[in-house]
């Protein structure tokens, strides 16, 4: 077989063309899928996001939960302490020992008011957050419904071209090796330029086929010559005959 250098520019444009050919149908596989592909990655990180949250939230209501339970202790130790003043407070001998026991009395008491204050502030808080908790569940379980459905709508769609893409992309890489690095590149590079990933194209009605500006004669001439290669002046697309064009097929 002969090396890519030594092809005609006809073998070069026939070989760009059948690459042309098969990455359109490539192209229209990935049409089918649309934007499902795209929107199974987004619902799988936004659940994985809300679940980050579901797990953030569980644990500050955890952390809640062990502080009310902290200062219930705290008001059961006040309360026996209070409890062992006012016992005190029955056997003192002096004024001074009198007012010294009721202030630890005091200050029991107040510090039980302390305690069930923050265990009604973060009680409050707790419901706040279970509130948040139950949002989160429901808008994952909201969503785990949704990327069911798409998944399932995508892997319909991969299971009835699956042999077809494996067809034409196997057929892309015996295609890719036929064309010279140098014109690869470029085709290459058009190909990323454009969303429909037209980078050959014909001149139908004396117009590009990619950006439909008009195509003057001298130059459709020359394209027809297969002499060399000529890309469009206004989107550099490479132009070819559209006889040459059809006469590539891709079974």
């Amino acid at each position: 077989m002969a090396q890519v250098k030594d092809f005609s520019i006809e073998e070069k444009l026939k070989s760009l063309i059948k690459l042309q050919h098969i990455d359109s149908k490539l192209d229209n596989v990935e049409v089918l899928k649309g934007e499902l592909p795209m929107e199974v990655s987004d619902l799988e990180d936004e659940i994985a996001g809300l679940k980050s949250r579901e797990t953030r939230i569980e644990e500050e209501i955890n952390g809640i939960r062990q502080f009310i339970e902290e200062k219930q202790k705290s008001i059961k130790d006040s309360q026996e302490l209070k409890k062992k003043y006012e016992k005190q407070a029955e056997n003192v001998k002096n004024n001074r020992e009198f007012d010294a026991v009721n202030k630890e009395i005091e200050m029991q008491g107040l510090e039980i008011k302390l305690s069930e204050k923050h265990i009604k502030d973060a009680t409050e808080e707790m419901e706040e957050k279970g509130k948040h908790l139950e949002a989160a569940q429901a808008a994952v379980a909201a969503k785990e419904v949704n990327l069911k459905t798409k998944k399932g709508e995508l892997e319909k769609i991969i299971g009835e071209t699956e042999k077809d893409e494996k067809h034409y992309k196997k057929l892309e890489t015996t295609a890719r090796e036929d064309v010279e690095p140098r014109l690869l590149t470029s085709y290459d590079r058009i190909r990323k330029n454009y969303r429909n990933g037209l980078a050959v194209v014909p001149v139908e009605r004396d117009s590009c086929g990619g950006c439909f500006n008009a195509v003057p004669p001298q130059v459709q001439s020359e394209i027809r010559q297969h002499k060399k290669i000529i890309v469009c002046e206004n989107c550099g697309r490479i132009l070819v005959d559209e006889d040459l064009n059809n006469s590539i097929e891709i079974k």
